[in-house]
């Protein structure tokens, strides 16, 4: 379906390659963007009866968009994706606007919804350290090599705070070892941050690559899939899967929750948030700071260490 005209449709090529090579976004994001937009102008395409074109986005009034929300909250779409939804919306028109291509201001008295604040849920310290015991999997038909990647994959997770993308997408000569126990990380925007690897983490890796079948070479994955190419991230979560009902773990360990015991654990141990900030790559302290309210007693007891009166 056509859903706008050819000089809108050459505008919308060039902001996806602006997204994609000079703010470089992952593939995933220009993905979701790009998809959002679409939707956008296809809800103006038939509330118009005719083809979107940059002339009608120069004339874009705060209804127009209000009128599209509503929409979309109408087919039940949650509070998360519409404000992703707005923000590849207004992404796409300040660039027009930059390029003398259309009018913004529509989108200054148009408000995103409000979104419920999700705490992360992590699992305990005595459970994120099971999961990262091979030992525990001893009964499940697989090779030993299979048991010994998956624990190390777990726990550079829980060891660094990595995300599964980072962890999986280390390279033979990325491995932490004896004398290199610092990682390299490009995360999230491509920010690149240095993060120490603790010596449970070390062990674990050195491990797998012990047993390891497959000819391990510079320049390829460290993590191997059960035929030796890359180590797909769904394999590591449906290994969570199935040890959440072995370990009588909640719905809410997943990988990613190894990430969230990371940080948890060690603010709950005084760790610094600024530190903290810095180990997780996050962008803005902001973001970090919701962990705090993951352990509220670290509050109290930080009080109790440091106030004059406590």
């Amino acid at each position: 379906m056509i859903l706008m005209s050819d000089d809108l449709t050459h505008a919308f090529t060039l902001w996806l390659g602006h997204l994609a090579n000079e703010r470089r976004l992952s593939v995933k994001t220009v993905e979701a963007y790009g998809r959002d937009v679409r939707q956008f102008l296809a809800h103006r395409t038939s509330a118009q009866g005719r083809l979107t074109s940059l002339s009608d986005l120069e004339s874009l009034k705060p209804v127009d968009l209000r009128a599209f929300m509503a929409a979309r909250r109408a087919d039940d779409i949650g509070s998360r994706s519409l404000m992703r939804g707005l923000a590849g919306i207004r992404s796409f028109l300040r660039f027009l606007e930059r390029n003398g291509l259309a009018d913004a201001s529509a989108l200054s008295v148009v408000r995103g919804p409000k979104l419920p604040r999700s705490l992360p849920k992590p699992v305990s310290a005595a459970s994120a350290i099971r999961m990262t015991d091979p030992s525990e999997r001893n009964g499940e038909p697989r090779e030993p090599w299979i048991f010994a990647r998956d624990a190390a994959v777990l726990a550079l997770l829980y060891g660094c705070g990595l995300r599964i993308s980072e962890a999986l997408g280390l390279k033979i000569e990325d491995a932490p070892r004896d004398g290199h126990d610092v990682l390299t990380i490009t995360g999230k925007g491509g920010r690149t941050r240095m993060t120490p690897v603790i010596r449970p983490a070390i062990a674990a890796v050195a491990a797998y690559m012990a047993q390891c079948p497959y000819k391990l070479e510079p320049g390829t994955a460290l993590f191997r899939g059960a035929r030796g190419g890359p180590l797909s991230p769904r394999i590591i979560q449906l290994t969570v899967e199935r040890m959440r009902g072995s370990l009588g773990l909640p719905d809410s360990a997943t990988p990613h929750a190894l990430r969230h015991s990371f940080a948890t654990h060690l603010l709950a141990r005084g760790g610094d948030l600024r530190a903290i900030q810095e180990l997780l790559g996050h962008a803005s302290l902001s973001t970090t700071q919701i962990y705090t309210e993951v352990d509220s007693g670290l509050l109290l007891r930080t009080i109790a260490a440091a106030h004059p009166r406590a």
